[in-house]
């Protein structure tokens, strides 16, 4: 399929209808509505459904029983309407069910602005909900990485029965890029779990719960959950570098920042900053061990992020204080600059921070 101009939102959306996804359930909020408003006319084209459900716990509730049924499903929101969504995640991780979720961070907390942010990670990555739980998080840097991670999203969410997010933000929503979207055939698992009617009296009736009063059984759920979630850290991280090996300062940063990032490391090639990168795609699982190896004799880590500093966090858990980990970010909406960056390196450098 020959490249097309579009915008992130639009991106995502057709990616997903191209790997299967046949049912969306959203309700609108800044920055992400042309999420919904793609899907509720492209949807009807492919036999699909669409709703704009009445409100955000209503929408991934509906998700609950679209993936309980065994079909492709998503739904898309952007922060606080994420945290409405959260009460629904936590149900449909203990029922053992793939979806795919998108969220379009914008600035918080609490209603805040519409302008891009990051600051969702704790929330996407440490759970927002209740209980033991964990949803596999992927952090494209490009429309070309948003439409093939969403695709992959979709598959991994069937390969180990939970759900997959897509973590973006205002601008990786709102901007354009040209994408190749390629149709993708659905990954052949077993779903013999799904509720798609009970003909066939030969098999086990299914029934999607997340509840036991049995404290002894809902442990060997968790422990069975966990047990997947160990496979998933050991075989799903994915990250991309830049000039990580050969650099006196290593940067970790995702998304937006990872874009800017970039742009600092090209704009230094001639210099005598020796400046590297290490961008995860998945926020969960982290990539602990490519960073622990990669920091390594280095001067120091500097992580970038639009937030009060939530992925410094695993960053130290990587580097386990070996080097010094170093924080620059912005909040409430504010996009770091190049330049900016640039001056917290040479700072670093200099040893003045």
């Amino acid at each position: 399929m020959a490249k097309k101009f579009m915008k992130g939102n639009d991106a995502i959306s057709e990616a997903a209808i191209m790997c299967g996804c046949r049912s969306f359930f959203g309700y609108p909020i800044t920055p992400q509505n042309e999420i919904p408003e793609y899907m509720s006319w492209r949807m009807p084209e492919v036999g699909g459904s669409f709703v704009q459900a009445e409100s955000e716990v209503a929408a991934i509730n509906m998700v609950y029983g679209a993936a309980g049924a065994g079909g492709r499903t998503m739904t898309s929101s952007s922060s606080p309407g994420v945290s409405l969504k959260m009460e629904g995640i936590s149900y449909i991780c203990g029922a053992d069910l793939p979806c795919v979720i998108v969220n379009i961070q914008r600035a918080g907390p609490g209603l805040g602005g519409i302008q891009p942010s990051q600051a969702d990670y704790f929330q996407a990555t440490k759970g927002g909900g209740h209980g033991d739980y964990h949803c596999i998080v992927y952090a494209p840097s490009t429309l070309q990485e948003a439409v093939d991670l969403t695709q992959l999203a979709f598959d991994k969410a069937d390969e180990y029965r939970v759900p997959a997010m897509i973590l973006g933000d205002g601008l990786l929503g709102q901007m354009m890029e040209p994408v190749e979207i390629n149709e993708k055939k659905s990954i052949d698992v077993d779903k013999s779990w799904a509720t798609t009617a009970w003909s066939d009296k030969s098999r086990k009736r299914a029934v999607v719960n997340s509840l036991s009063l049995d404290p002894y059984e809902l442990e060997q759920w968790n422990l069975e959950r966990q047990g997947r979630y160990k496979t998933i850290a050991e075989k799903e991280v994915l990250y991309k570098t830049i000039n990580a090996e050969d650099c006196d300062i290593l940067v970790v940063a995702y998304g937006i920042c990872a874009r800017i990032v970039n742009s600092v490391i090209d704009e230094c090639s001639n210099d005598d900053l020796k400046i590297g990168m290490l961008c995860p795609l998945t926020l969960w699982p982290y990539p602990y061990e490519a960073l622990k190896k990669l920091a390594k004799g280095k001067k120091a880590v500097l992580c970038v992020e639009m937030s009060a500093g939530q992925m410094v966090e695993d960053v130290q858990l990587a580097v386990q204080g070996e080097v010094p980990v170093k924080y620059y970010g912005r909040m409430g909406g504010v996009v770091p600059t190049a330049e900016e960056i640039y001056d917290e390196i040479v700072k670093i450098k200099e040893g003045s921070r």
